[in-house]
């Protein structure tokens, strides 16, 4: 077994590592972008294959994983785990049809509700008390879904044909355009120091730092690091303005070491 995910900001690392160590202590968990990724995939039978949702849609990097590996999913048996802010009729369940075209079998779905960390618009703020009950109602729906399926009973999160039906008409029907491509709408203000943290950070390499100030490029997947990390709150998306940040290292358990970097 082994877990692969894709996180912005750290929600969806710290879900999959949590998970992971449940069911299996020796078990790797490793970040998509990461050149080894492929590797690791092909080594394993049973895989956790993670992501943050984005408007009851997936990311097109991860979109982009699943196609450029295409040759490697046949035969795996897939665990398909969507994090989220509030709500996402079928997260998971994008994924998974996904998966099954390329010969998957998708063995459950789970989603995830954690703090939301988009730092440029002011919806579904919370105060700090909140965002650390929002973790410890994960850390139990983990928990809960880890003993079940060690008893071989999997969760079916966003898996259902109603759950498709939500997940259409709540979200994608209104928002699917924001999640089609990769974006070139980053805004970067003149308040960047050119300190490079972005560009360090992004998982697309789509940020670079030229004549002392970062530059976006058009290969944006949405992921949200820049804008959470950035010191001089210089780079919005959705918003103008950066409100007040919510970051998982701030809010994680000092024993579960979990950071967006």
């Amino acid at each position: 077994m082994t877990g692969i995910y894709f996180s912005g900001t750290g929600n969806t690392k710290y879900c999959t590592e949590k998970l992971v160590r449940l069911l299996d202590e020796t078990a790797q968990t490793i970040p998509m972008e990461d050149n080894a990724a492929a590797d690791l995939l092909s080594q394993h039978d049973f895989i956790i294959l993670a992501y943050p949702v984005q408007y009851s849609n997936m990311p097109v990097m991860v979109r982009d994983f699943i196609k450029n590996h295409a040759g490697l999913w046949r035969g795996k048996k897939v665990l398909c785990l969507a994090t989220m802010a509030l709500f996402s009729g079928d997260g998971a369940g994008c994924l998974a049809r996904l998966l099954r075209k390329y010969g998957a079998e998708i063995v459950g779905g789970l989603h995830i509700c954690m703090p939301d960390s988009i730092c440029d618009v002011k919806l579904l703020k919370k105060s700090a008390e909140k965002n650390r009950a929002i973790i410890k109602s994960a850390d139990l729906k983990i928990e809960k879904c880890a003993k079940k399926i060690r008893q071989g009973r999997y969760p079916k999160d966003g898996l259902y044909f109603y759950s498709r039906v939500a997940g259409f008409l709540g979200q994608r029907l209104w928002f699917n355009g924001k999640t089609k491509d990769y974006t070139d709408k980053l805004k970067i203000s003149s308040a960047c120091t050119g300190c490079g943290l972005c560009a360090s950070l992004c998982p697309m390499k789509n940020m670079v730092v030229e004549s002392g100030r970062a530059i976006s490029r058009n290969r944006c997947t949405m992921c949200y690091r820049c804008i959470n990390s950035c010191p001089a709150q210089a780079i919005t998306l959705l918003g103008d303005t950066v409100v007040a940040q919510y970051r998982f290292d701030k809010y994680a358990d000092a024993d579960d070491s979990t950071s967006i970097r």
